[in-house]
């Protein structure tokens, strides 16, 4: 998993309430086996027809947000059922950052194990967010994850909460292996010793 720091990109709108993790990647591509591929699968059935050609007028199907690295969203986030492919298709598309006013739980503890940043903000301070984006395409903002920052390019800064063992696996860039790796020479020596060890020597 990569180390998140800061990161500076385009702000995607999508101010719906309630994106659920069907919607975020629908069901008939979870037969993949990878955890890459999975970003040309994100949001289909609201970005293309079905016989596969774009919908125009959906938002990353417009330039300058099909570049965009950072989604607003409206309340619940990831909602529905617990699979893990959603935190996959966002960031193999290129999203690294998700701002909503609130998150599903297993949606949220994924976007942390796959290194995604899920961001929560009062609802104001998302509609706000919501709004710049539409109004001027392209708009950016730098996330700073050690200061806790959303600073946006016209200078206006909000500050989010994170758990702080949750912080300290992104800015390392830990998933669970990681973290279990850290200790892998205390792991050597405990199965040098263990009973099962010396039973079966």
């Amino acid at each position: 998993m990569e180390p998140f720091h800061t990161h500076t990109g385009i702000l995607a709108p999508i101010p719906r309430a309630n994106i659920d993790t069907d919607a975020i990647i629908p069901k008939q591509f979870l037969k993949r086996i990878e955890r890459s591929g999975f970003g040309s699968f994100l949001f289909y059935d609201w970005r293309f027809q079905s016989d596969g050609t774009p919908i125009p007028d959906f938002v990353l199907n417009q330039a300058p947000y099909s570049s965009a690295s950072i989604l607003v969203a409206g309340p619940n986030f990831g909602c529905g059922s617990s699979r893990e492919h959603a935190p996959w298709a966002l960031l193999d598309y290129g999203f690294h950052v998700i701002i909503a006013s609130s998150f599903a739980d297993i949606f949220y503890n994924n976007c942390f194990k796959n290194g995604v940043l899920p961001i929560t903000l009062p609802e104001t301070d998302v509609e706000a967010l919501l709004a710049q984006a539409q109004a001027q395409p392209g708009f950016t903002a730098t996330v700073d994850l050690r200061e806790q920052t959303v600073t946006t390019a016209s200078g206006q800064s909000v500050h989010f909460a994170v758990d702080p063992y949750r912080k300290m696996c992104l800015l390392e860039g830990l998933d669970d292996i990681g973290l279990t790796l850290r200790h892998a020479a205390q792991i050597d020596e405990y199965e040098k010793t263990a009973p099962f060890a010396v039973a079966h020597a």
